[in-house]
């Protein structure tokens, strides 16, 4: 053995919401250490969809947030000198990094909006069931199911669960 193994860190709960998933979220909005402005970001994207939608928006964003995790994604495996996109379960650490991730991206993507504006918008399509995020989501799980004949690569710990697509 090497190293020591490197343990997880405790992520402290978010001062206005007081959960965890709000305050990754934060630190993934985050650039350049500016954690104010990234709460600043989104608090009034919250904000915003509350205003919207007339909810609380806690449960708007962990909708969102499920609406946008994969279940299964591919990851590359080399077998006899072929490379082969191998489908495998997406665990739940890293099912949240993926959808914060394609959420930020989306936003991020658009033009002319401040940016709590255009995170509003994005976690409230990803709420709906639609837009890029969703898009994203579906082809991941299309590109597993295509490649599904390769899954006896993956090891019987990580092959996906059929019923769970």
């Amino acid at each position: 053995m090497r190293h020591k193994r490197v343990g997880k860190r405790q992520i402290i709960a978010d001062p206005k919401y007081q959960n965890v998933q709000i305050a990754k979220f934060i630190n993934y909005v985050m650039e350049r250490g500016k954690k104010i402005t990234a709460q600043r970001i989104v608090y009034k994207a919250l904000d915003v969809l509350k205003d919207q939608l007339k909810q609380e928006p806690l449960e708007i964003f962990q909708l969102a947030i499920a609406n946008a995790t994969p279940s299964v994604e591919t990851k590359s495996k080399r077998v006899g000198g072929a490379n082969f996109q191998v489908p495998v379960p997406v665990d739940k650490d890293r099912g949240f990094a993926l959808a914060v991730r394609w959420i930020l991206a989306a936003s991020r993507a658009k033009k002319g909006k401040p940016m709590h504006q255009k995170l509003a918008e994005e976690i409230l399509n990803t709420y709906k069931g639609e837009g890029t995020v969703i898009k994203k989501k579906e082809d991941v799980h299309r590109m597993a199911e295509s490649n599904r004949a390769f899954a006896h690569f993956a090891g019987p710990a990580n092959r996906p669960n059929p019923s769970n697509q």
